[in-house]
């Protein structure tokens, strides 16, 4: 018997662009989607949303049921202690949480992240259970080849003598807030060269390579098949938009990667 295809991803990210009730009717919102959209209702893609840490409870509660997996949008490198502010990863995972994202360009320019700090908190992910949404990109648009060394490099130094299934998610760092993605082209060249490279890694077997960065509806039917999903978000802050996504993904006997 032929396996059923492997289930795209997508995700979405809210970032700070809402307060709480308009979170909350989104997620109403996506929750109403995923339980009629047949790419969810079928298991042809898999969904998960980032809100703030305010909203992960209440949002768990609107989206219970629906399929659609809740995370956080980032995760403290300790586990607990003094460390105000911070939000460890044994707390997101007692109030639901399956997903926390890492390594985001964001971070890394707004709040000076480095690699040993990205790298410590895809450790704590892991070690707790929850599946790194790790993000990766250069810094500069240039050649598509020298991109691909540059992201798998740092893939290999964010993740060294760890274990696990992350979801690997490439960001140029300069697509990010731009008008349109990076281009096809360069996209694929690069997740191909990420693919790849982690077929050949044992250690982070099982894992998925999307795309993000001003990732929108339309994209994921020129990327197929080779990107795993798409990392989406403010082209899906309209619930709308991300049903638009959704309809990209093949279900049914067709669907095929």
């Amino acid at each position: 018997m032929t396996p059923p295809p492997t289930p795209l991803t997508i995700g979405v990210s809210l970032k700070m662009y809402f307060g709480h009730h308009r979170t909350l009717n989104w997620a109403r919102r996506v929750a109403a989607l995923a339980d009629s959209h047949p790419a969810i209702t079928g298991g042809a893609a898999r969904l998960f949303v980032l809100p703030s840490f305010p909203a992960l409870v209440p949002v768990a509660g609107v989206l219970a049921g629906s399929g659609v997996e809740i995370g956080a949008q980032d995760v403290a490198t300790a586990d607990s202690g003094a460390y105000t502010g911070e939000v460890g990863a044994p707390y997101l995972s007692e109030i639901g949480c399956r997903y926390a994202e890492v390594g985001h360009a964001e971070r890394r320019t707004l709040f000076g992240e480095d690699d040993a700090t990205v790298a410590a908190k895809t450790a704590a992910a892991l070690r707790n259970g929850l599946t790194p949404v790790l993000c990766v990109g250069e810094s500069e648009a240039g050649p598509a080849e020298a991109a691909a060394r540059t992201v798998v490099a740092e893939l290999d130094r964010v993740t060294a003598g760890l274990t696990g299934s992350p979801v690997v998610a490439y960001e140029p760092r300069w697509a990010i807030g731009a008008a349109a993605a990076a281009p096809e082209e360069h996209i694929t060249t690069v997740c191909r060269a990420l693919t790849a490279h982690l077929a050949q890694t044992e250690r982070l077997a099982g894992s998925t390579v999307i795309y993000g960065g001003s990732a929108g509806p339309g994209l994921l039917t020129r990327l197929r098949p080779h990107v795993d999903g798409l990392f989406l978000g403010r082209f899906a802050h309209d619930p709308d938009a991300l049903a638009a996504v959704l309809d990209e993904v093949p279900t049914g006997a067709g669907a095929v990667r």
